[in-house]
């Protein structure tokens, strides 16, 4: 379960959860878009496509790739749910999932995630590492992150993605710029050509 704002999704999203599977020997991997609201007033970014489109963008680029699913239960509930709420949920559709996510979360997981005992020993987790993330120091470094470790599968991803980034591509669709964006993001998104910002809140 690769769960996130994707907004918009970049292909850094896309590549380096393909890498994840194939390196996991996984069948799939589940995107599940969070809510508008959570991005705008949780997260507090500039701007978040709405919640319609960001799902339609995912669907549009797994589409062409068969590993890729789009949940869209996280979007059409009624408040954010928890991830492990999420993870719940794919597992009663029969899916056994790991939490996929980047090494940039390590440090938050102590105070920043809910009932993280039960995804770590409930469903486990795979980490992908990002920006030379030193994974040996985080652990010991990290008596949390250290205790809950046999729980989590390290990823060493490569690092032609590290520089590009959701807010990149939409600092540049502020400004129009798609000939810029088109190498940032899948080619069934069209440089982001077909939106505006009728799409955004």
């Amino acid at each position: 379960m690769f769960g996130g704002a994707f907004n918009p999704p970049t292909i850094a999203h896309i590549q380096l959860a393909e890498y994840a599977k194939k390196m996991t020997k996984s069948d799939v991997v589940i995107f599940v878009p969070t809510k508008m609201t959570y991005i705008k007033n949780d997260q507090q970014k500039d701007f978040a496509f709405n919640d319609k489109v960001r799902y339609e963008m995912l669907q549009k680029i797994a589409s062409t790739r068969d590993w890729m699913l789009v949940s869209d239960f996280e979007i059409k509930s009624e408040t954010q749910p928890r991830t492990y709420m999420t993870l719940l949920h794919l597992k009663e559709e029969g899916y056994a999932c790991k939490l996929l996510f980047g090494s940039d979360k390590l440090k938050e997981l102590k105070t920043g995630w809910m009932y993280m005992k039960e995804i770590t020993e409930q469903f486990g987790i795979v980490c992908m590492k990002r920006s030379n993330a030193d994974f040996q120091s985080i652990i010991d470094n990290n008596p949390y992150v250290k205790s809950i470790s046999p729980y989590i599968d390290m990823i060493d991803t490569p690092d032609d993605f590290q520089m590009i980034s959701s807010s990149i591509v939409r600092h540049l669709f502020n400004e129009e710029k798609y000939a810029e964006i088109d190498p940032l993001i899948p080619e069934e998104l069209n440089g982001l050509r077909n939106y505006t910002k009728d799409d955004t809140l």
